[in-house]
């Protein structure tokens, strides 16, 4: 049966079969995947592999491939100074029914588990060595270099998208043009990075991006336990008080408060309280 692009179903592989594609990977990679271990999540799997090794396989649409290719994970093996499971190979196929792609991205384990879910809802015990090994790895990678284009939830980052979403929900007049671009993970939450021990992983939007991005959208996935979101900003004061850094701080809202916003998500009112304080900051500034 032919699919175009756009038929392609929403798929959610916490509740899909996946014993198939298990096998397809095991078999292609030659290992075996430990299933007291698998983690399922929205758009991926993970498990870890009987060479003491990390097996990731996500199912991306064909429209969701950009130009730059899929092979974030495989490309941020180069970057220097951030702390991230060495990379170690990979197996991609289409998908023979539908208009996807089916990647798995073989690493090295984790140096610890990871600290929580993408949004947290309690603060998680991190300690002061903790916080020193994250912001050392957010530092090196802005001085890296790279010609890839970041793609947060799958969407390649734009002006054009920064404006759009910002004026979206924020209809007060804003310069919203974006000075310095500079390489982001693109999907820092805390689902992604380890504790105690830390490293950054799930590196398959990672690309250039406006200054202050990944803090924000820790920032945004902190909101509803103050002191950590605290914390966040705290840690990455010289992100947040750029002027790139105030417009993400609105890009991470507009994604609460815009119209898929929960009314009883926690993170609301203090994303509305501090993006009317950006917003004047923005404008006085």
């Amino acid at each position: 049966m032919t699919h175009s692009v756009s038929t392609v179903r929403t798929v959610d592989l916490r509740v899909e079969p996946v014993d198939e594609l298990l096998d397809r990977v095991e078999r292609s990679l030659q290992t075996r995947l430990d299933p007291n271990t698998v983690v399922r999540k929205r758009r991926s799997v993970g498990a870890r592999t009987g060479r003491d090794t990390w097996v990731r396989l996500e199912r991306r649409p064909l429209d969701k491939i950009t130009d730059q290719g899929w092979n974030g994970t495989e490309s941020a093996a180069r970057l220097e100074g951030v702390v991230q499971p060495a990379w170690q190979g990979c197996v991609v196929w289409r998908d023979a029914d539908e208009p996807v792609m089916w990647r798995a991205d073989e690493t090295g384990l984790l140096p610890g588990a990871p600290v929580g879910t993408a949004v947290l809802s309690a603060e998680p015990a991190l300690p002061g060595e903790w916080w020193r090994a994250f912001g050392a790895s957010l530092d090196a990678l802005t001085r890296n270099t790279t010609r890839r284009v970041a793609t947060p939830d799958t969407v390649t980052i734009t002006q054009g998208l920064v404006t759009e979403s910002i004026r979206g929900v924020f209809p007060e007049e804003i310069d919203t043009t974006v000075e310095r671009w500079i390489p982001a993970h693109a999907d820092l939450n805390w689902a992604n990075m380890s504790a105690p021990g830390f490293s950054l992983f799930d590196w398959e939007d990672w690309g250039n991006a406006p200054r202050g991005l990944d803090a924000a959208t820790l920032w945004a996935a902190s909101l509803a336990v103050p002191a950590l979101a605290e914390r966040v900003r705290s840690e990455r004061r010289h992100d947040f008080g750029s002027r790139d850094g105030k417009l993400m701080t609105l890009f991470a809202a507009s994604k609460i408060l815009g119209p898929g916003a929960h009314q009883h998500d926690p993170r609301i009112e203090p994303a509305r309280y501090r993006a009317r304080q950006v917003i004047t900051e923005l404008q006085t500034g």
